[in-house]
C-alpha cells in the first residue's frame, strides 16, 4: 500500500471516531447551561459548538482539507472549550477526578509540546529539587496560566520531600 493510501485510512478513521463516538447519537440537553452525559458524543450532539484551537470549526474538518494543506496539525488538536465541555460531561456522571484531569489538560493546551516534555521527565522521582518543582509550578501559574496544573506539582513537591524522592546532589 502506497503512502498517499495509508494517509488517507487513517485520516479518514480518525474522522470518522471524531464524529461517531461509537454509540447512537443522543438528544442535546444542558442543566443550567452545562453540558450533560445526554450531550454525549459531543462530535455528533453538540459538532456546531467545537472549534478547533485555531477558531476552526469542527464540522470544517475534513480529509480533502488536510491533504490539500488548509488544515494544519495545530486545527485537529482539541481546545480548551472542548476539553471543559468534556469535563461537564464527566461531572454530569460523578466523574469529578476525570473532569478535573481534563480541565488541568485544557490548562496545558497553552504550554509548548517540548516543554510538556521536560516537565514530565523533572516530575520523575529522583530528577527534580524541591526548588526546581516549585519553579516548574511558578511558571505553569504566572506564565500559562495553569492554574490547577501548578498546584498539582507544588503537591508533588511536598510528596517528593516526605517520601525521599526529591534530586540528591
Amino acid at each position: 500500500m502506497d503512502q498517499e493510501r495509508l494517509m488517507e485510512q487513517i485520516v479518514q478513521q480518525v474522522m470518522q471516531a471524531m464524529k461517531s463516538g461509537g454509540s447512537a447519537p443522543a438528544p442535546a440537553a444542558s442543566v443550567g447551561g452545562k453540558v450533560t452525559a445526554q450531550n454525549y458524543p459531543l462530535a455528533e450532539n453538540l459538532a456546531d459548538k467545537i472549534k478547533t484551537p485555531t477558531g476552526k470549526p469542527f464540522t470544517s474538518l475534513s480529509y480533502d482539507k488536510v491533504i490539500s494543506g488548509e488544515l494544519t496539525a495545530d486545527d485537529m488538536r482539541i481546545s480548551p472549550e472542548t476539553l471543559e465541555m468534556q469535563a461537564q460531561v464527566a461531572e454530569s456522571v460523578n466523574r469529578e477526578a476525570f473532569a478535573g484531569n481534563l480541565r488541568r489538560a485544557a490548562e496545558l493546551i497553552a504550554v509548548p509540546d517540548d516543554r510538556l516534555l521536560e516537565i514530565y521527565n523533572a516530575l520523575r522521582p529522583y530528577r527534580s529539587s524541591k526548588q526546581d518543582l516549585i519553579d516548574i509550578a511558578n511558571e505553569l501559574d504566572q506564565k500559562y496560566g495553569a492554574k490547577a496544573a501548578a498546584t498539582l506539582v507544588r503537591e508533588a513537591a511536598d510528596v517528593y520531600e516526605q517520601r525521599g524522592r526529591l534530586k540528591k546532589f
